[in-house]
């Protein structure tokens, strides 16, 4: 295909931080990108390559944050030749493309959820989408619909199913007075926690464990809106670890 427009539209939801979630490139040099990376959502553009070399033409624009909240998120990409508008739940946000051309060659597939291992270095570090997606529509395409009726040809279809599965996480919320208490480990010489959260709240104590025969504790909070963890252990002489982040 060789486009001067393009709309492309989904929706989509994850938990993951990062995955491809379009993808098209061709053999001039065009490329399109669109993926979630560190839960944000970052979109690669080339329109081909002169002669000084694909860097040029090359635009990323970045916007988004926090998008792996499992969360429905809306995108929609709307382009006229050099001009983009990038639409992320309703925030738009306008650019224009490095280069001079304005045409999107893109010989080879199109895929969605990932992209296909060309031998690039750049296809083999990208990871696949892991979530939910749906209304699909490319250039007014439904492919959600296409896709399920199998009526795109030629496809490969890999390990999709047509519903959304919820993840088995079950969320705590705790107020300015609650807390959750558990057992000891005894005779355990590894302490390790992990957890994921979220608040408004600059200040707040996340974890808190004595070890056993009075060797010390380890505090995680939350101060000033960074969290801290310190580690304090009798035994020794420098007997305070601060870490903040």
């Amino acid at each position: 295909m060789k486009t001067l427009k393009d709309v492309i539209s989904l929706k989509f939801k994850t938990s993951e931080s990062e995955g491809v979630i379009f993808h098209g490139e061709g053999q001039q040099g065009d490329y399109i990108t669109l993926e979630l990376k560190k839960a944000r959502l970052v979109l690669n553009l080339n329109l081909g390559i002169n002669q000084l070399g694909s860097i040029y033409g090359h635009t990323s624009v970045m916007t988004g944050s926090l998008l792996d909240d499992h969360h429905w998120h809306s995108i929609i990409i709307e382009r006229h030749g050099r001009n983009i508008n990038l639409t992320l739940d309703r925030h738009m946000q306008h650019f224009r493309t490095n280069g001079e051309f304005d045409y999107l060659d893109l010989d080879y597939e199109i895929t969605f959820g990932g992209m296909p291992f060309s031998g690039k270095p750049s296809s083999n570090s990208r990871k696949n989408f892991k979530g939910c997606m749906e209304s699909i529509n490319y250039n007014g395409n439904n492919i959600t619909d296409l896709a399920k009726r199998k009526k795109l040809e030629p496809s490969n279809v890999g390990n999709l199913s047509f519903s959304c599965v919820e993840p088995h996480t079950v969320p705590v919320f705790f107020n300015a007075t609650s807390y959750l208490e558990l057992p000891g480990r005894p005779s355990q010489d590894v302490f390790s926690v992990s957890f994921l959260f979220r608040t408004w709240n600059p200040n707040g104590l996340l974890v808190f464990s004595n070890f056993a025969d009075g060797l010390g504790n380890v505090e995680i909070d939350i101060n000033e809106g960074k969290v801290s963890v310190h580690i304090n252990v009798t035994q020794v002489k420098k007997n305070r670890i601060d870490i903040s982040s």
